[in-house]
């Protein structure tokens, strides 16, 4: 491979690694350079600090500002892809006729440019059907601005999906997302999310506690630790510890009034931390509303915890219903928690996860595909 170039173009600096988008983005990245690929990396900075890990790794980086102005909201076409258009990037990826692989629906603006995609790859990694999201993030959003961004947003993302008819390759991330982009467009191939984990490091026995982790900073997130609180464990008699970035105000106190007995919330937890609470949890607990793209915390609970109890929404053709104990509603829910909180966690059942997972979501194999896919 030491012939192949490839730019990469991401929505954000994908490092550190802390959230889901830069998670597919930065292991994908680093698994074609450990096969032999030249990746010239272009992230767009808003907020996250240049990283000479990056350099360190990669063939070479560049940064670009991201124009978060106002002016982006009364433009026809969607604020996360008209913040991100950069000329200088354009003018960088003149220079060659490399294949690029561009990070999102928000970094796609490049397939407007005509002479830039003449005689080369442009390839396009959908992180989620994008207005279907956006839509989703409005139904759950309580601030009044927030959600109307959102809906507007959501109408101008269906409208400018339409670009993808110039990319040559789209990348779906997960089944659901392969059938839908194939119905809409030609040239879909189906490469899982790549990620971290390299083998099953789920422990045996019984933990002590149920946990539910995520980012609390997203309303989605908050509102599914509040239906757990409020719905799942108000009368269940069985710890509950909920982890994640930034909690806002309102869950603080919903847990401090009246919850705290059961309940124990860690703030931005470390990754060693947050790590250990997987592990050692009995079961780990996740639930969305959102049915779009993969959640990447399914995949760390199943390589590194005991039981994964989920709604069907989380697995989202992920393909790994056999691995989860599936629960849509509160009382199910609860009936499922009391009934795993009193069962260990055995051998069988990490053997039938590694069985699974090193099937589908074998960073190995997948980057062989996707070398050939871009080649």
């Amino acid at each position: 491979m030491s012939d192949l170039h490839l730019h990469i173009i991401s929505f954000d600096i994908p490092y550190p690694v802390n959230y889901g988008g830069v998670i597919d983005v930065f292991h994908k990245a680093k698994a074609l350079t450990e096969k032999g690929v030249k990746v010239h990396l272009h992230c767009f900075q808003y907020g996250k600090k240049p990283n000479s890990l990056l350099n360190d790794l990669f063939y070479e980086v560049h940064y670009y500002k991201r124009d978060v102005s106002k002016k982006h909201l009364f433009k026809s076409i969607p604020y996360i892809v008209s913040s991100r258009y950069s000329e200088e990037l354009e003018n960088r990826l003149a220079e060659d006729n490399y294949p690029i692989l561009m990070e999102g629906l928000h970094t796609s603006a490049l397939l407007e440019n005509e002479a830039l995609c003449k005689n080369r790859k442009m390839i396009v990694r959908p992180h989620n059907i994008e207005h279907e999201y956006y839509q989703n993030l409005a139904k759950v959003e309580p601030d009044i601005f927030k959600k109307y961004y959102f809906y507007n947003e959501a109408v101008k993302l269906r409208k400018y999906e339409n670009i993808l008819e110039k990319a040559d390759l789209l990348l779906a991330i997960s089944k659901n997302d392969e059938i839908y982009f194939s119905k809409h467009f030609n040239n879909v191939a189906f490469v899982p999310a790549f990620h971290p984990y390299k083998k099953v490091s789920s422990i045996t026995g019984k933990g002590n506690y149920v946990l539910y982790h995520g980012n609390l900073s997203v309303a989605e997130n908050t509102n599914a630790a509040k239906f757990l609180i409020t719905h799942v464990f108000d009368d269940l008699d069985i710890p509950l510890k909920i982890a994640g970035l930034n909690p806002p105000k309102n869950l603080i106190n919903l847990i401090n009034n009246g919850h705290g007995k059961d309940i124990e919330l860690i703030s931005n937890p470390d990754d060693e931390t947050l790590g250990d609470l997987i592990k050692n949890a009995q079961i780990n607990i996740s639930v969305t509303a959102q049915q779009t793209g993969l959640k990447l915390k399914l995949l760390n609970t199943l390589y590194n915890g005991r039981y994964c109890l989920v709604n069907e929404k989380m697995l989202s053709g992920s393909e790994l219903d056999d691995l989860c104990i599936i629960a849509n509603d509160h009382a199910t829910m609860k009936r499922k928690i009391r009934s795993l909180f009193d069962q260990e966690f055995d051998e069988n059942i990490i053997n039938e996860r590694k069985h699974k997972l090193t099937s589908i979501y074998n960073n190995g194999h997948n980057v062989e595909h996707l070398i050939e896919l871009i080649s």
